[in-house]
């Protein structure tokens, strides 16, 4: 049966996701420079960043005025509803910095602490990935599922890099070591499209570290919904220490050579 509620929050979603992304897409200045840095000078925040974030929270707040929000650029509210909205309004800003298309708007809704409805926008592909807890993930229109599990040393598995140089060495010596025993790594750019690349059947499986709730919000539901395995370390959920997605059959070795590679640690 549906629920009236999450109806509404996957509307919402739908709606904050898909107005962000045409700002996005349409509003970027040809001389779009950086308007601010955080962990480093190489992790940076445009001004079309900020943009987006007050896009979503403003038309959010418009709506559910009693809703909590967290989002990358600063967005924190309580809220006194059950519902917290978790959003990134640019994930992939180096790549958007750039001109380069992988990056997407990311909008989560949380009920009473548990992630019940996830969009990722990915405005330059023309793609809206999709799901609700319990009822299957979508891109555009269409079911999606993961791929079925190819052995380890057949499965095609995505990254991410952090911003700051001892973190990045330390990564770089985990996939030098992973890399022989898969296919290949691929590094996106953007974590909530590798996700959703996860769902739906482009990827074998993703990690990264140091990821923060918005950055995986959404699309960790809907690699979920599509019938990948997500978590963290060996029997955590997915955090800032380490997070995993693959198909099932590659989920577990993949998440046991993350283990003993240290993958989890700087």
């Amino acid at each position: 049966m549906s629920d009236p509620l999450l109806d509404e929050l996957l509307a919402l979603a739908l709606e904050a996701a898909s107005r962000a992304g045409e700002l996005l897409r349409d509003g970027r200045p040809a001389d779009l420079g950086v308007a601010a840095t955080k962990s480093s000078p190489i992790d940076v925040v445009t001004e079309m960043d900020i943009a987006a974030e007050k896009l979503i929270t403003g038309f959010l707040a418009e709506r559910r005025p009693d809703d909590g929000i967290l989002g990358e650029e600063g967005a924190s509210t309580e809220g006194t509803s059950g519902v917290r909205w978790v959003v990134d309004p640019l994930d992939g800003t180096v790549n958007y910095l750039y001109g380069l298309p992988t990056w997407a708007v990311s909008v989560a809704a949380e009920r009473d602490g548990e992630r019940v409805v996830g969009v990722v926008e990915v405005p330059m592909r023309r793609e809206t990935c999709r799901a609700v807890l319990g009822g299957g993930a979508y891109l555009n229109d269409r079911p999606i599922r993961c791929r079925p599990a190819p052995p380890l040393d057949q499965a095609l598995v995505s990254t991410g890099f952090n911003y700051v140089a001892e973190v990045r060495r330390h990564q770089a010596d985990v996939a030098q070591r992973l890399v022989p025993k898969l296919r290949d790594i691929r590094r996106g750019g953007s974590a909530a499209v590798d996700l959703c690349d996860v769902a739906a059947g482009r990827l074998d499986g993703y990690y990264e570290r140091g990821l923060h709730p918005w950055d995986l919000a959404a699309g960790d539901l809907i690699a979920r919904e599509a019938g990948a395995l997500t978590g963290g370390r060996p029997g955590g959920p997915p955090d800032g220490d380490l997070a995993v997605a693959a198909v099932p059959g590659v989920f577990e070795p993949l998440q046991a050579l993350l283990e003993e590679y240290g993958a989890w640690h700087d």
